[in-house]
């Protein structure tokens, strides 16, 4: 004798018919292929480009008594310690450096040494200055550049991901109930796994997506040599993994629900949209407003922007151990009641056929 099988059961067959038509699809694979490749190279390119400018510094030989001259300089001035004077002329006689700072010259307890010519920028950078006294020290040392860059690319990979699996479960949900192919479904499993079982596929993929680009960054950034910006993306990647993990399921959850609400492909904008835009709001957010405390504050606690907003605050050191915990829960609770409605409005809906259903209507039926 046959029996039905469970609801985990159902859930599961769901899920792994979702990861195989996935796994099957050229379209998805060289996709994902071209994302793994545009990441590789994009923190290729950013490693290089801050080599590069690392190589561009000017090298100037000093000595132990003029070495303090050019320190406040690192950023633009390569300092070469010699022994003697002697020995830094000798260095910008043989080309090994373009210039020399010795001991000596009225007025300044130094003097500039060059070959034919002395770096114009070298010179700018030594150019007499009055004494500035600040009242109040900048205590923010963090690279605004970084910061942005930072930002966006979290911001990023959570649009892209969120929007196109998003994209991909309603248009999924649609064609099943325009071919009718939901009907058959749903004879065999419960409407509740039929949905359980998109989200988790979808999820699965997502989540290894992501755990993907991840690998691949830590590759560019081993190879470009950026070990400490390696050291401290390790707690806000897993603080992003755990917070897209849930994230995702939402947004899942409530896209899938919106989809089942038509019956025609050309109709799924019309429920999507408000979805489409809470995906999006915190990558422009981010862009907007990354250097403003008060938001990203905020942001690490909207359940819709946690997954972005928290990490990059974790990343840059701004929050407390307990804040990610706090925003944590809060996107489960929201993740537990964006299930339960997404559910009651799939169910209600899904075998609706003709004109859109309204939100109240699946909601009350």
């Amino acid at each position: 004798m046959n029996t039905a099988p469970s609801f985990a059961q159902s859930t599961w067959l769901v899920a792994e018919r979702e990861l195989g038509s996935k796994l099957r699809s050229k379209a998805f694979l060289i996709s994902t292929g071209i994302l793994f490749l545009i990441t590789l190279v994009g923190v290729l390119w950013g490693g290089f480009a801050v080599q590069s400018a690392e190589d561009s510094r000017t090298a100037v030989a000093v000595t132990s008594d003029t070495a303090a001259v050019i320190a406040p300089l690192e950023s633009t001035v390569e300092a070469v310690e010699v022994a003697s004077a002697d020995e830094a002329r000798d260095l910008v006689r043989e080309g090994e450096v373009e210039a020399a700072i010795v001991p000596g010259g009225d007025g300044f307890g130094f003097t500039v040494v060059g070959d034919d010519a002395v770096p114009s920028g070298l010179m700018s950078s030594l150019s007499m200055s009055p004494p500035v006294e600040l009242l109040q020290e900048d205590t923010d040392d963090i690279d605004g550049f970084l910061r942005y860059i930072i930002s966006v690319a979290f911001g990023a990979v959570f649009l892209m991901a969120a929007a196109t699996f998003g994209a991909t479960i309603a248009q999924s949900v649609v064609e099943e109930k325009a071919t009718r192919v939901v009907e058959l479904l749903i004879s065999a499993v419960p409407t509740r796994a039929l949905l359980a079982g998109k989200v988790i596929g979808n999820t699965v993929l997502a989540m290894g997506q992501i755990i993907g680009l991840g690998a691949v960054a830590v590759i560019g950034l081993t190879v470009t040599g950026q070990a400490e910006l390696l050291s401290g993306l390790g707690a806000p990647l897993v603080w992003f993994a755990v917070f897209f993990l849930f994230g995702f399921v939402l947004l899942a959850s409530l896209f899938a629900a919106a989809a089942a609400m038509v019956s025609r492909q050309e109709d799924i904008g019309s429920t999507t949209t408000p979805l489409t835009f809470l995906v999006m709001a915190p990558y422009f957010l981010v862009i907007i407003f990354n250097d403003n405390p008060t938001v990203m504050t905020v942001m690490s606690y909207v359940p819709f922007s946690a997954p972005v907003g928290m990490p990059v605050r974790v990343f840059f050191g701004e929050v407390q151990w307990w804040e990610p915990i706090l925003s944590l829960v809060i996107l489960l609770a929201t993740c537990a009641a964006a299930i339960w409605v997404g559910a009651k409005i799939y169910e209600n809906s899904i075998l609706r056929m003709g004109a859109r259903v309204r939100l109240k209507e699946a909601l009350a039926a």
